[in-house]
């Protein structure tokens, strides 16, 4: 049974290197909110389709100067920090962190502080055609379920996780576990607290085990969570390869790279997004590329924090998964598509170099449609969720956009070009989570 038929022209990725532009298509929606079947304008049924949805008031018609886009996947979010996004960003990591990071997280230990601050950044989120976020919460599992709760009422996908940090050397006495036993403890009962909340939600959070980072947490904290995650199937999120402070801290205390840390401990998975990966080795890819285990591109945050560019073309080609991530608040802008259009600006730097005597790294340089593969699919296939594409079996997670201008001359690739380089806030029109109208 179709439930809804959107009509126009839309965009979606054939693999990381080609996107494929249908003119007039009708996106057949089922009551699950699952697209059924892709119907073109020469097949036999198509205007029966089209009089009987608009006779049952089950179409929407992209205007002939919009243009249909899959909601985009954003891989790396910390929910607590939007009220700080663009502030701080010229101190180191650490640095911004203690000062800035920490005493703001410990703000929701007040549920009314969280009930003040989430609706407006869900809001942003689908208002930027953003349909699915893997977000990292507070240690306070009251103020997660709060995130949760707001992502349902307003229609955005999303995978949360309490964040565990418990290690006194590197996180604040004001903001941390008071233990491993707490760390581990209250990550569990946030696992069934979530579940129980999403129970018979077409939009159910999904739970995820959250280690801060390496340095936040104890030995016993790491494997504790790496037994969660087994223990109930989960997926894990972290970050990796940060920047040079974390990548040395994680030589120093252990003397091994974090990945090997984290693989030691059980977190890195098939299930597994690790954040960053500025600094991975040639060793640390191929443990990566091992586990299977996915990593979020986070372009805008790593120009501030990353002290590198990921290697994303290098990746890819070695068919490791890769995402899309804002980063929100090391990153600024909530919108993925600022993030895809720095994306490619970083990775020719990466190509060229920045001085005279640094000549960069060869083939580089990814394309406009490498990156919104990574918005798209990539979070996608990233997340083992059925959604970044509009095909069938896929999730009805959509954007309708407003094109700036078109050249009646441009051919399918200089449209989508122009689409991508131009489109902002504003011209997002429409956005669907599961076939229904969210913004």
């Amino acid at each position: 049974m179709i439930a809804q038929v959107i009509q126009g022209d839309y965009y979606s990725s054939v693999d990381r290197d080609q996107v494929e532009l249908h003119t007039q298509a009708l996106i057949c929606v089922d009551q699950q909110g699952i697209i059924d079947r892709i119907v073109e304008p020469g097949d036999r049924d198509y205007a029966g389709i089209v009089q009987q949805a608009q006779r049952e008031g089950r179409l929407i018609k992209a205007a002939d100067d919009q243009v249909i886009l899959p909601g985009f996947v954003d891989m790396h979010v910390h929910a607590p920090q939007w009220p700080n996004a663009g502030l701080a960003l010229d101190l180191p990591l650490e640095d911004w962190l203690q000062h800035y990071t920490f005493p703001l997280e410990t703000k929701y230990r007040d549920p009314a502080f969280a009930e003040q601050v989430y609706p407006t950044l869900v809001q942003e989120l689908l208002n930027n055609g953003t349909t699915t976020v893997l977000f990292f919460g507070t240690i306070y599992n009251q103020a997660n379920l709060i995130l949760a709760r707001e992502c349902m009422r307003q229609g955005l996908r999303s995978l949360i996780g309490r964040v565990a940090m418990d290690n006194p050397d590197q996180t604040p006495a004001f903001y941390r576990d008071e233990s491993s036993e707490t760390a581990i403890g209250d990550t569990e009962s946030f696992i069934h607290q979530l579940t129980d909340l999403g129970s018979g939600n077409a939009l159910a959070p999904i739970p995820v085990i959250t280690p801060r980072f390496v340095p936040s947490c104890t030995d016993e904290t790491l494997r504790g969570l790496g037994q969660l995650a087994q223990k109930y199937d989960l997926p894990i999120q972290s970050h990796l390869s940060e920047s040079v402070w974390e990548h040395h801290y994680a030589i120093e205390r252990f003397g091994k790279h974090d990945a090997e840390v984290l693989d030691q401990f059980g977190l890195l998975t098939d299930k597994s997004v690790m954040a960053h990966a500025t600094q991975l080795t040639a060793a640390d890819r191929q443990l990566v590329k091992k586990r299977d285990t996915a990593l979020a591109h986070c372009p805008i945050s790593n120009v501030y924090f990353g002290n590198g560019i990921m290697a994303v073309k290098e990746l890819l080609h070695n068919k490791i998964k890769v995402g899309m991530g804002t980063d929100i608040s090391g990153g600024y802008s909530p919108s993925i598509y600022d993030n895809i259009r720095q994306a490619v600006m970083s990775s020719q730097i990466r190509q060229d170099g920045v001085a005279p005597e640094d000549q960069g790294v060869a083939d580089s340089r990814i394309s406009m449609k490498n990156a919104f593969y990574l918005a798209t699919v990539g979070g996608g296939k990233s997340l083992h969720l059925p959604i970044g594409a509009i095909k069938p079996g896929y999730q009805a997670d959509l954007q309708i956009v407003q094109e700036r201008f078109q050249q009646v001359t441009d051919n399918a690739d200089n449209r989508f070009e122009r689409l991508l380089y131009q489109v902002h806030r504003d011209d997002v029109r429409h956005v669907l989570v599961n076939g229904k109208l969210v913004k």
